[in-house]
């Protein structure tokens, strides 16, 4: 499906200048927004010694976060909608720092739910919706390019994050790396204050002169009053399931989510009971992350192009399948024949098209229903997919271990 034209906007996008920095804005947003519920499984060692958790309760930490993330999309669309995004993502990086900071003070797991889980991930939430919605009043043409950098900040902050957070932990403990972290998870204010609100330039003849509307105060305030009936009403859009486009597009996705975490969970375990050592095993995923920061602005490179810019919808069910063969072909193949050679192999396809689908997965989103129903439409889908992102490791951990009783696995997850 085509982007919208420009002049059915209500204003064309600028598609550079100031743009370019709201792309830095938001990739420092959405990197901590997607990095945060992955690197804090660094901790989870030392959290559980000190506290006496047991590994499935640590492992809680993580979930709740992405699923508060993810849950809090209408609320976030609505308040994008209302204030706009620069509030918004600053709010959320205030909630996301205080909830790191507040949490070293934690002595039972419930206060970690509480401070990390159900805080950090709606600070996470407000940062992750706003973040995509002003990409969309910034960029038109070069749309796919800036969403495909923007979403880059995933891989690029989980490589740098993670030997971080390793040496914070070795030399401050995980209390003294949770106050450190938070300092860090404040930058989301400052990427904030740079999304700054697109100025709407309307022609001459279509703007009424600056007294007019002083002089109708009654009629300001009623358009107020309406907008914020239609935002409140619009924190559940049902309308949207009339939309055949978006109906297909939701059922997709769930059904990607559901599987698309899951061998990044096990791949490390997988390698490990097939006899690599456990840093070659760990480096699988740092060839992921590797591979998947450079595939995503790529593609939105590619995205953005003539030729596929008007068949995006197609260039991204072409990722999608392409990464459900990689996974297909994996367990198909005797893993002892080609050792690690081959896993490091199926990891950096796995990588290119994990960004490929990343780095379009919204995109398409806000092509089917234009910039000004994105942030709506944004939250009712995240909201739906934390169901699957929340069933779907338990349930591949399950099922592998039917299938594959490995110790590491079991463990791991």
């Amino acid at each position: 499906m085509s982007p919208a034209p420009a002049d059915e906007l209500d204003h064309k996008p600028l598609d550079g200048g100031w743009g370019w920095m709201v792309v830095v804005a938001a990739h420092i947003s959405i990197g901590f927004a997607y990095s945060t519920p992955k690197v804090l499984s660094i901790f989870y060692k030392e959290i559980q010694d000190n506290l006496g958790a047991s590994s499935s309760e640590i492992a809680w930490i993580s979930s709740i976060m992405l699923a508060a993330m993810y849950a809090g999309g209408p609320v976030s669309g609505m308040l994008v909608t209302r204030f706009g995004s620069r509030p918004i993502v600053m709010a959320g990086g205030l909630m996301c720092g205080v909830s790191m900071v507040t949490a070293t003070f934690g002595n039972s797991m419930v206060y970690l739910y509480l401070c990390i889980g159900i805080i950090g991930g709606c600070g996470l939430s407000l940062n992750l919706n706003t973040s995509l919605t002003i990409i969309g009043k910034y960029f038109l043409v070069k749309r796919p390019l800036a969403n495909g950098l923007v979403m880059a900040g995933s891989p690029v902050f989980t490589v740098f994050l993670a030997p971080l957070n390793q040496y914070l932990l070795n030399r401050y403990g995980w209390r003294g790396s949770f106050l450190i972290f938070g300092g860090l998870m404040l930058n989301c204010c400052v990427a904030g204050a740079l999304m700054r609100p697109v100025i709407v330039r309307c022609k001459t003849s279509n703007c009424a002169p600056q007294k007019n509307v002083e002089d109708k105060p009654n009629e300001s305030n009623t358009k107020l009053k309406e907008s914020c009936m239609k935002s409140a009403m619009s924190f559940f859009d049902w309308t949207f399931f009339k939309d055949r486009g978006f109906v297909i597009y939701l059922v997709g996705s769930i059904l990607f989510i559901f599987g698309a975490y899951a061998p990044i969970l096990f791949l490390s375990a997988y390698a490990i009971d097939q006899g690599i050592d456990e840093f070659s095993a760990a480096n699988l995923l740092t060839i992921m992350a590797l591979v998947d920061m450079f595939v995503r602005p790529a593609t939105g490179l590619i995205a953005s192009s003539k030729w596929v810019r008007p068949r995006i919808q197609y260039f991204f069910s072409l990722a999608v399948v392409f990464t459900g063969t990689v996974h297909l072909l994996c367990p198909m193949i005797s893993i002892k024949s080609y050792s690690y050679t081959f896993l490091v192999t199926y990891t950096v396809f796995f990588g290119i098209g994990f960004g490929m689908v990343f780095a379009l997965i919204f995109e398409c989103l806000m092509d089917l229903m234009g910039k000004e129903r994105f942030p709506s439409a944004f939250g009712l889908v995240t909201m739906i997919e934390c169901i699957p992102l929340l069933l779907g490791p338990p349930v591949a951990g399950n099922t592998l271990n039917m299938h594959y009783p490995f110790k590491h696995m079991t463990e791991s997850y």
